[in-house]
């Protein structure tokens, strides 16, 4: 029977996927010798509202000159920004060998090699010295966690003494089941969605102090919503989330679309600071 693991990690790998992006980058006559951070924007940012969700969750607090860990970093989108306009000391982290391969080939065509690292590893075993980051960061990547417990017990480990936990996901509500295929899993087996309020109380009960909780759905309805008359007027663009979702990247975006407006599905933001232990 294959492991979690594994199953998690074949819902993303996508052979060959650095040397695709670049194809389709010659493609579009950019200079292979000049890529920026914007050229590879539709496609190194796995989550609903990609880089301007992003934007809006560094702005809501100090991450200047930080030392950051990106939980779950995909192909490093988000990684890149913070280290390029935050000078933050980035480290992300992915189950997905190819990902990780494809987030250091990214840096490196964007010049951004020597300010990112990345690295292969659980998200329930990070390997990392207690209180190594300042920030924690993580966006899209509970929902494939069956022990969620431990996962956050590890984001607390590795943060510093006051460090901030900022996170950026997709939950369930009570109200039915979602269909699947989704981004994020091709069928229930890789699926552990949880209330907003269960991952709050988790948290709580670690030694984190809620600062800040934004409800993301209405923007990420709002977000899909434009995406699909976009494409429908477009066709899929020449490099976009279709990289990495293939053939059924509208199923699995309209069965999210679908989730939010039968309220089955919630989008939360929120800021969390790292309690001291008296």
């Amino acid at each position: 029977m294959e492991s979690l693991h594994t199953l998690i990690e074949n819902q993303y790998h996508t052979q060959g996927l650095y040397e695709d992006i670049l194809t389709r980058l010659g493609d579009q006559e950019i200079d292979m010798n000049n890529v920026s951070r914007n050229d590879i924007a539709g496609v190194d940012e796995f989550h609903v509202r990609g880089a301007e969700v992003s934007r809006e969750l560094a702005s809501q607090t100090k991450l200047n000159n930080s030392r950051v860990l990106d939980v779950g970093c995909g192909l490093g989108g988000p990684v890149r920004m913070l280290a390029d306009e935050y000078n933050c000391q980035v480290t992300g982290i992915d189950l997905s060998h190819e990902y990780i391969r494809t987030a250091r080939g990214l840096s490196e065509l964007v010049g951004l090699k020597d300010k990112t690292k990345y690295i292969q590893s659980n998200a329930l075993e990070l390997p990392f010295e207690n209180g190594s980051f300042d920030v924690v960061w993580t966006q899209h990547v509970q929902m494939n966690i069956r022990h969620k417990l431990k996962f956050y017990s590890e984001i607390e480990r590795v943060l510093s003494a006051q460090g901030t936990f900022i996170y950026y996901d997709i939950f369930r509500t009570e109200r039915g089941q979602v269909s699947f295929p989704v981004p994020w899993a091709d069928n229930a087996s890789a699926s552990f969605l949880v209330t907003p309020t269960y991952m709050d109380d988790m948290l709580e009960s670690l030694c984190f102090k809620n600062l800040l909780t934004t409800d993301q759905t209405d923007d990420g309805r709002r977000f899909l919503e434009n995406l699909f008359e976009h494409l429908k007027k477009n066709g899929p663009p020449k490099l976009g989330l279709n990289v990495l979702m293939g053939s059924s990247t509208k199923e699995k975006l309209v069965n999210i679309l679908k989730g939010i407006e039968e309220e089955q599905l919630v989008l939360q933001s929120g800021i969390y600071v790292k309690r001291a232990i008296n």
